[in-house]
């Protein structure tokens, strides 16, 4: 079954049983994938619908961080509940460990040996692990290990 399908069962389901957060989120998931393939003129792959996930996640991490930076944590929570939501659906994220490990192995391979040559360990890091990285957490584990 593909991503699409599953989160259209998932959106019935969860109006069904009136999980709100769950059916909200799953609808604004839904109207996201329709517009990035109207945008982009055609079917989206496995790969184009973990993107969009992915960019549904980071949008909202980044509102949790503004809601916190202004003192209001009820909407960081209800954007915290949105992730858990979309999270469900994406492959599990490397642990800080195991990401650690990868960035060494990018910058081994691509010969970085300043923060000049950030552009290509990342480039090379996230063309091997996409989806799999944060690209924060992959941009900070890069910086202290090229020493800035």
């Amino acid at each position: 079954m593909s991503l699409s399908t599953r989160i259209s069962e998932d959106l019935k389901k969860a109006m069904r049983e009136q999980n709100a957060v769950a059916r909200d989120t799953l609808r604004m998931v839904v109207a996201e994938l329709k517009n990035t393939r109207i945008e982009i003129q055609r079917d989206l792959s496995d790969a184009d619908e973990l993107a969009v996930l992915g960019r549904c996640v980071k949008t909202r991490r980044d509102s949790v961080e503004q809601y916190q930076e202004h003192g209001r944590p009820e909407l960081a929570e209800k954007e915290l509940a949105e992730i858990a939501v979309i999270e469900g659906y994406l492959p599990e994220q490397m642990s800080e460990d195991e990401a650690r490990a990868a960035v060494q192995e990018a910058i081994t391979e691509s010969g970085a040996t300043s923060m000049k040559d950030m552009g290509l360990v990342m480039k090379a890091l996230m063309a091997r692990h996409k989806g799999l990285i944060d690209g924060k957490l992959a941009q900070q584990l890069v910086k202290d290990l090229l020493g800035s």
